[in-house]
C-alpha cells in the first residue's frame, strides 16, 4: 500500500501546501493522483485557484498538467470546461464562484489532463469538498494554487502535504531549516480547554486584540491588528494580564517594543499558526527571551515530499536532500515523488 492508501485511512481531505512556487506542489499532487488510480480510489480534486495549466501565469515557467482516470470528481469553472482534454460529466453546478465562472462539480468519464480550480474563501471550498465527499470520493485533494498561508488553515482540511525544495535556497541546510521552521509553527500548541479559551472563543467576534486575566476576564483594545503596535499593547499591559489574543498575523513588530517583563509574564494566543510570520532566527530569540504562544487550532502535516531542482537551474542531490530532512524532522513520512 501507498502514500495515499495511508492518508486515507486517516483523513478526508488534505491540502497540498508550497512553501514557494516551483516546490514541487503539482507534482506531488500528480503523484497522489498516479497512486490513487494504482489503489482504485475514488479522488476528488479541486484547488484554491486555478491548476493545470501548461504554464505559471505568473512566472512563464512550464508546469506539470494534471492529469485524471475516469470516475473521479473534480471542480471546473464554466470557462474551462472545453479546455479539459478529458471527458467530463457535470454533475453539479454550484453557487460557488470563481473569476472565471460558476464552478461546476464532474465526474471523469474519459481519462485525461484537466485545468482545476475552486473557491478561494475557505468556507466555500470547506462546503465543496463535502458535497464531492457525498458525492462518492474516498479522498479530497486540495491544490494550493495561490498561497501556501491561506490553503494551510485548519479551516480548509483534515491536513496538509508540504511541499518543500530546491527552490527556497541555493544551500541545502537552509531548505532544511526553513521547511524545519515551519514544521515547527504548524504543531504551535493548542489552548487548553477552559474559562481562558471559552472566554477568548465568546469574544473574538470583531477582531480586535483582546487582553485576558486568570479569570477569563477580557479587555479589549480598540485595534483590529497588532502590526506596529506594540507599544500600544505593551502599555495596556496590567498585573492581572495573563494573555493576549491576537487576532490577525504575528509578526516582529507585533511584540518587538513590548518590555522583556511583559513578554515572560503573558502568554499569546493567536487563532491559527498561518498567522506567525517570524523567520526562524527571530523565533529562537524571541524564544529565549521568554516568550510563550499558543494556538486556538494548529496544523496537522500529513506528509512532506521534497523536489531537489530549482528553475534557477541548480540541484541538490536528492538522496542527501531526502536523507537530511529526515534527519530534521523524523516523525513525519517525507518523500522525494521524483525518485
Amino acid at each position: 500500500m501507498g502514500l495515499i492508501y495511508d492518508l486515507s485511512t486517516k483523513y478526508k481531505t488534505i491540502s497540498i501546501v508550497g512553501m514557494a512556487k516551483n516546490a514541487g506542489k503539482t507534482t506531488a499532487l500528480n503523484y497522489l493522483i498516479e497512486e490513487a488510480i494504482d489503489e482504485g480510489m475514488t479522488l476528488g480534486v479541486t484547488s484554491t485557484g486555478r491548476d493545470g495549466e501548461t504554464q505559471d501565469l505568473v512566472t512563464g515557467t512550464e508546469k506539470p498538467r494534471v492529469y485524471l482516470e475516469e470516475n473521479m470528481l473534480v471542480a471546473v469553472p464554466s470557462l474551462l470546461y472545453d479546455l479539459a482534454d478529458a471527458g467530463l460529466e457535470v454533475l453539479k453546478k454550484t453557487n460557488y464562484s470563481t473569476a472565471i465562472g460558476a464552478l461546476l462539480i464532474c465526474r471523469v468519464r474519459e481519462s485525461g489532463y484537466v485545468q482545476v480550480a475552486g473557491p478561494v474563501i475557505n468556507a466555500e471550498q470547506k462546503l465543496l469538498c463535502q458535497e464531492m465527499l457525498d458525492l462518492g470520493s474516498d479522498l479530497i485533494l486540495i491544490d494550493g494554487a495561490i498561497d501556501r498561508k491561506t490553503i494551510a488553515s485548519p479551516e480548509t482540511s483534515d491536513a496538509i502535504i508540504l511541499s518543500t525544495g530546491a527552490v527556497l535556497s541555493r544551500k541545502l541546510n537552509k531548505v532544511v531549516e526553513e521547511t524545519a521552521h515551519i514544521v515547527n509553527l504548524y504543531r504551535t500548541p493548542e489552548l487548553e480547554e477552559g474559562v481562558i479559551r471559552d472566554a477568548i472563543e465568546s469574544n473574538n467576534f470583531d477582531d480586535k486584540i483582546m487582553l485576558v486575566n486568570g479569570e477569563g476576564k477580557v479587555k479589549k483594545l480598540d485595534l483590529a491588528t497588532g502590526l506596529g503596535a506594540a507599544k500600544e499593547i505593551n502599555g495596556a499591559i496590567d498585573e492581572d494580564t495573563k494573555y493576549i489574543y491576537i487576532p490577525g498575523a504575528f509578526t516582529n513588530s507585533v511584540i518587538s517594543d513590548i518590555s522583556l517583563k511583559n513578554l515572560k509574564k503573558v502568554q499569546f494566543v493567536l487563532k491559527d499558526p498561518t498567522k506567525i510570520f517570524i523567520n526562524a532566527m527571530d523565533w529562537g530569540v524571541f524564544r529565549k527571551k521568554g516568550f510563550r504562544v499558543s494556538v486556538l487550532k494548529n496544523i496537522e502535516i500529513a506528509a512532506i515530499t521534497v523536489n531537489p531542482w530549482a528553475p534557477a537551474g541548480y540541484t541538490f542531490d536528492n538522496r542527501f536532500l531526502l536523507a537530511e530532512m529526515q534527519k530534521a524532522i523524523p516523525d513525519i513520512p517525507i518523500v522525494d515523488v521524483r525518485m
